[in-house]
């Protein structure tokens, strides 16, 4: 989470999951550091926070926009 000197993140969340409340949140977290919660933890909890260089925010973005993490029976999974 934030150091000292770096601005408290601005958690976005899809429009998506307004329905049920339990998606993911992401936020630039410190510099070229992107952080990624679930909503359901409190924002407070630090240690509930992923982080990712932007390289790798790029990867794990593409793969979940190959559907990479699709779940078998949903809608889009495999």
């Amino acid at each position: 989470m934030p150091r000292q000197g770096t601005p408290v993140p601005h958690w976005r969340t899809s429009s998506r999951c307004a329905a049920t409340g339990t998606c993911v949140a992401v936020a630039l977290v410190g510099p070229r550091l992107i952080g990624m919660r679930d909503t359901t933890v409190p924002e407070t909890t630090s240690d509930h926070v992923l982080t990712f260089d932007p390289a790798a925010w790029r990867a794990f973005a593409h793969g979940l926009k190959a559907g990479l993490a699709d779940l078998p029976g949903r809608p889009g999974g495999r």
